[in-house]
């Protein structure tokens, strides 16, 4: 592959994160065409139209939802077969990660990381568009780690065990779900919000690719291998 290009994401991982791109696109249409048909959110146990809600959402184009036309039933349909790809891949992902020591190794927030110098000094080199350290081009930097860390331990958890509690079939099986989350109408509020927080880092990720080089960041998650910029 010639000295300037490095190993940098392993097969687990090249996988996982196919997988999970389509996993999320999916379930995102899929839940703006659920959310179509009840587009207001609440707190608590209950919620209903008279009820207050907190949020009032906006009915979301055909162009956005799956499928384009409004149909709750086939939106449903596709929204629970992704969602077990969504948490099955992940539970996979995190136990092969642990074993060829990925998450340890790249993920592993250390003190210097998080010196408010090192991060003001992280997001200066991203304005300048230099996203990797010319010393130790193979790591992760700082704002890659955190949002990293942020999606797979925070964000897409709460979205599978809110998206858990929202099903009456788990709810008869596990109830303390529902208590955990304070409610029904609470799980699905939440359930909204990680989705939204997804769906943003979905969009910062793609951004920064493109700025990176398209090419190059698409190659090193197909093969594994990428240039490092000179």
């Amino acid at each position: 592959m010639g000295a300037t290009a490095i190993r940098r994401h392993r097969l687990a991982t090249r996988v996982w994160h196919w997988l999970n791109a389509v996993a999320v696109i999916v379930l995102i249409g899929s839940g703006l065409g659920i959310s179509n048909a009840h587009p207001r959110l609440y707190w608590g146990r209950y919620g209903a139209n008279f009820d207050h809600a907190w949020a009032q959402l906006p009915r979301f184009p055909a162009w956005l939802t799956i499928p384009a036309s409004y149909n709750l039933a086939i939106s449903r349909r596709w929204h629970l077969f992704f969602a077990l790809v969504l948490a099955f891949s992940l539970l996979g992902y995190l136990f092969v990660s642990l074993l060829n020591r990925h998450i340890q190794r790249d993920l592993r927030l250390r003190r210097r990381d998080l010196a408010p110098a090192h991060i003001v000094a992280d997001v200066r080199a991203h304005l300048d568009l230099r996203f990797h350290d010319p010393e130790a081009p193979g790591e992760y930097n700082v704002l890659q780690k955190l949002s990293y860390v942020a999606v797979i331990f925070v964000l897409l958890p709460l979205v599978i065990l809110t998206g858990l509690a929202l099903s009456p079939g788990m709810d008869a099986a596990w109830p303390w779900l529902l208590e955990l989350f304070g409610g029904r109408q609470s799980a699905r509020s939440l359930h909204f919000l990680a989705m939204a927080g997804l769906a943003l880092f979905t969009v910062v990720h793609l951004t920064l690719v493109i700025l990176a080089g398209v090419g190059n960041e698409l190659r090193s998650m197909i093969t594994g291998w990428w240039r490092v910029p000179e």
